[in-house]
């Protein structure tokens, strides 16, 4: 993305992107012997856990029809591996190898820069939690956003007698 602002087609910048694999089983095969020989026996796990992690997240993205854009800033300071939206606002979704800060997410959300961003979702090996304005989901539940997203639409719009 050129910039990280809605709409997503309209900021897609075809220099900067990412290539995943359609088949995660596929990703770890296209490896050299001595690697898949690591994930095999769990060594080593630390340095692939990242990327296997975004590709199997990527993988439960695009059935739901979302596409899978990536942003990062000119100073490589800021970078957030996809976007997705709701009716009028961009949520970035950061996928941690490891749990920790969310650097690059608060900095998007709490940046006046980036106004089509009030909150984000953090996806990591950790519980359904909210803090502040991240809400954070264990990876497994991927598959379910688009459900959330339009659940979370839906009970917006009820009238607080429906609730």
């Amino acid at each position: 993305m050129k910039h990280p602002e809605l709409p997503l087609k309209g900021n897609y910048d075809p220099d900067n992107y990412r290539i995943y694999y359609g088949d995660t089983g596929l990703l770890i095969a296209s490896l050299d012997d001595e690697a898949q020989a690591d994930l095999r026996q769990n060594k080593n796990f630390g340095v692939y856990k990242g990327a296997l992690f975004e590709n199997i997240v990527a993988q439960m993205l695009v059935p739901q029809g979302y596409d899978l854009y990536f942003y990062r800033n000119r100073t490589a300071t800021l970078e957030m591996d996809f976007f997705i939206r709701d009716e009028d606002s961009l949520i970035p979704v950061e996928v941690k190898a490891k749990n920790g800060a969310t650097k690059s997410l608060n900095a998007l959300i709490n940046n006046s820069a980036y106004p089509d961003i009030q909150r984000g979702i953090k996806l990591g090996d950790t519980n359904i939690g909210y803090n502040d304005k991240v809400i954070t989901f264990h990876y497994a539940l991927t598959f379910l956003l688009k459900r959330w997203i339009i659940e979370q639409i839906t009970d917006s719009q009820k009238s607080p007698n429906d609730k």
